[in-house]
């Protein structure tokens, strides 16, 4: 099977973590191009506070539940099933443009976690979903990045305005 070019579709993935954390009120901000470790920060500006946040992202509904990670200088690692259709063709119907769409999914790691999931015998640093205990309890918890930040989950970041 050839290698996808899924450049763009993994640019959205950090566009749509950047926008989940503005819809949660956390302040973010898209850093350059091809920083290493690191695509997100999450600030506090009114305690000083920043942290780094690392987007992994799959194309593929059907993808193998892994991840690749190589390099760890981030506080936390957001992982975003895309879920954009079918590509290994375990599916009924995967064939067909469009099957297996469906709305992305969102994982909010500490970067320890992550660090803990690697398979051992991976030469390129891949993560595992099933070695992360209590995966669901990182499923679009945004509030492990607030808690980071010192923010009580309660008390919503005051607007601008």
């Amino acid at each position: 099977m050839t290698r996808l070019n899924s450049r763009l579709e993994a640019e959205g993935a950090e566009f749509l973590v950047l926008g989940a954390l503005l819809i949660e009120g956390i302040a973010a901000y898209k850093t350059y191009a091809r920083m290493p470790g690191y695509d997100l920060v999450a600030v506090n500006p009114e305690k000083g506070l920043s942290v780094r946040v690392q987007v992994k992202s799959r194309w593929a509904s059907d993808f193998d539940g892994g991840f690749l990670v190589g390099n760890f200088d981030c506080d936390f690692v957001v992982f975003v099933a895309l879920n954009r259709g079918y590509r290994y063709g375990k599916a009924k119907g995967a064939s067909t443009p469009g099957h297996g769409k469906k709305p992305p999914e969102y994982f909010v790691f500490p970067v320890n976690v992550v660090r803990a999931a690697i398979y051992e015998k991976s030469k390129w640093g891949k993560a595992l979903l099933r070695s992360i205990p209590e995966l669901e309890s990182f499923r679009d918890n945004w509030g492990l990045i607030k808690d980071h930040l010192a923010f009580s989950l309660a008390e919503p970041l005051e607007s601008a305005s």
